[in-house]
């Protein structure tokens, strides 16, 4: 798949898009049922990425509160496989991951969402990450560990029949750490980094209370 170098995003806190990976999103805000609009009648692909503050980004800015927050300097795009159009204008959209992104620049806004000039050189590999061969035993006994001791609704032998890689990105993404080792999880150079890295994050687990339903990638179609 050829992606675009001017790229559309949602700007996104505490969401991130890995190769292979779906994500479902409600799009309700004005700018951005513009930008999936745009991206339904052109390639349909879009893309997700952070800002570096912690921000509401999917809500208008409030008083206060920067317009444009800075963004990380890395994403992810992905293509838009499904999506369902409400009366009322909204859009329940399925992103399915493509590759992680630079940015080289912002260009101007279109219909009020930002557009960035980016690059995919660094992450040639991405498209066939989903692929690679992973022995998923160290993530899925570390995911019995938190389903024993965090307030997690999920079991782990949801995701058995999923190939490694696939556990490895969809629980990287899924899991609710905090946006910045979210955004360590999603800058990770390959899949073994990335795997180090969720390991130890789930040793150290997170805080009482802010578990998530977790819904196996095999059960999105």
């Amino acid at each position: 798949m050829k992606l675009p170098p001017i790229l559309p995003v949602f700007p996104l806190t505490g969401c991130i898009l890995l190769p292979g990976n779906w994500l479902p999103l409600h799009i309700f805000e004005p700018r951005y049922r513009a930008l999936v609009s745009d991206a339904l009648a052109s390639d349909r692909i879009m893309g997700m990425i952070q800002p570096v503050v912690p921000a509401p980004d999917n809500a208008g800015p409030v008083e206060g509160e920067e317009e444009d927050p800075t963004l990380h300097a890395i994403g992810c795009a992905g293509v838009i496989v499904h999506a369902l159009p409400e009366p009322d204008g909204r859009y329940h959209i399925l992103l399915k991951g493509e590759s992680r992104f630079r940015v080289l620049g912002e260009k101007e806004k279109l219909r009020g969402y930002r557009r960035l000039e980016v690059c995919y050189q660094t992450f040639e590999g991405d498209p066939c990450e989903p692929g690679q061969d992973l022995d998923p035993s160290r993530i899925l006994k570390a995911l019995q560990v938190l389903k024993d001791s965090h307030s997690l609704s999920l079991d782990p032998d949801d995701f058995r029949n999923l190939g490694g890689v696939a556990i490895l990105n969809g629980l990287s993404a899924a899991l609710p750490f905090a946006p910045g080792e979210k955004q360590a999880l999603l800058e990770a150079n390959g899949i073994q980094q990335r795997e180090r890295l969720l390991l130890g994050l789930m040793t150290l687990g997170f805080q009482q209370g802010t578990g998530t339903r977790i819904v196996p990638p095999s059960t999105v179609h």
